[in-house]
């Protein structure tokens, strides 16, 4: 393949091989390109409507590689059927010190340690409103910002949804991210209900007479089965539209021997070795709410096989992160097409 023979290689060598620096070199040429991106029309592959929303292809961009929303029409021109911005917080933030991203080549994975590194809901809402219409239905992530105490973060992701609102297709409620301290906390019973009835009571005055946007949870691959379990109690309870599983894993089992120097480095791992975990939680998901509730299927996804793999485990949806990195564009219409 020619992205993985001379495209990756290229990219994985500037800047001396910092990620970040890549990540951000590349983001910015797909932002310049972002024009003439919207005059490319792909056809629908496997369209589907989940959640009340119509997809014309049932593989997303994963929330993360475009937080702020820069490039949304490339991402789409790519053959995205969906694309997810964000994690966005009420607050800007710089998220962590750097260096925060690292490449596992081997392991075909990324540890990232990022801390929702963003411009703002009020930013990354003038910017949608500068764009216009999209193409493929958008997905925003929400998260609560870092200077947020955990006891006042149901405000926070308020805050956030209200001026977020009339952009998204459906709004994802991150509460899984290891790399905002006291975050996960907000998956235990009693805050994530407290979190879940606010938003709802929230998206509900927003959508006045119309149906409210679907608003889906975001769960940690780190989960025991009770805790899950838990979680889907409430879930159901609040009327939530669907789950998104998983976020990134603390585990470090299955590196590569070579990547290992790198196992110590704190923050979350993303990419093949957090597959079989995440078709773990999506199948106990899916038995345990009798395939009723929607899954967006996202974690090591790199191939066709993985892609049909997560949607027998249950998914209705996928998302890509790390293996589109690896993998490239390509990857994106093989499984489309594989799907139909």
């Amino acid at each position: 393949m020619v992205y993985k023979s001379v495209v990756r290689k290229t990219l994985f060598r500037m800047h001396g091989g910092d990620a970040e620096r890549i990540h951000e070199t590349t983001l910015r040429a797909m932002t310049v390109l972002s024009p003439a991106a919207r005059l490319v029309r792909r056809k629908a592959v496997g369209e589907r409507t989940v959640f009340g929303v119509r997809f014309p292809n049932p593989v997303g961009l994963a929330a993360g590689l475009d937080k702020n929303g820069r490039a949304l029409p490339s991402w789409s021109a790519l053959g995205f059927g969906f694309v997810e911005v964000g994690t966005v917080t009420r607050h800007p933030q710089p998220g962590n010190p750097k260096p925060r991203l690292f490449r596992l080549r081997d392991s075909e994975a990324i540890i990232n340690r990022m801390g929702f590194n963003n411009e703002g809901a009020a930013a990354l809402a003038s910017r949608l409103d500068r764009l216009g219409p999209l193409s493929v239905p958008l997905g925003i992530s929400l998260g609560k910002s870092k200077v947020t105490p955990v006891e006042e973060a149901v405000e926070d992701y308020r805050a956030s949804l209200r001026a977020l609102y009339r952009h998204g297709d459906y709004f994802a409620v991150n509460i899984s991210s290891p790399n905002t301290p006291g975050l996960r906390s907000l998956q235990d019973r009693k805050a994530l209900a407290e979190l879940l009835s606010a938003l709802n009571e929230t998206s509900a005055a927003l959508a006045g007479a119309a149906a409210s946007k679907p608003l889906l949870v975001k769960i940690a691959p780190d989960l025991t089965d009770e805790a899950i379990g838990e979680l889907l109690e409430v879930c159901a309870v609040h009327r939530v539209a669907g789950l998104i599983a998983t976020n990134t894993t603390l585990s470090r089992d299955g590196l590569a021997p070579a990547d290992q120097a790198l196992a110590g480095e704190a923050g979350g791992l993303s990419g093949r070795p957090l597959a079989e975990r995440a078709r773990e939680v999506v199948r106990f998901v899916s038995r345990e709410t009798g395939g009723k509730l929607p899954i967006i299927g996202v974690g090591g996804i790199a191939s066709v096989d993985d892609a049909k793999r997560m949607m027998d485990a249950g998914a209705s949806l996928l998302q890509l992160y790390t293996g589109f990195i690896y993998e490239g564009p390509g990857l994106v219409r093989r499984i489309a097409r594989s799907l139909v």
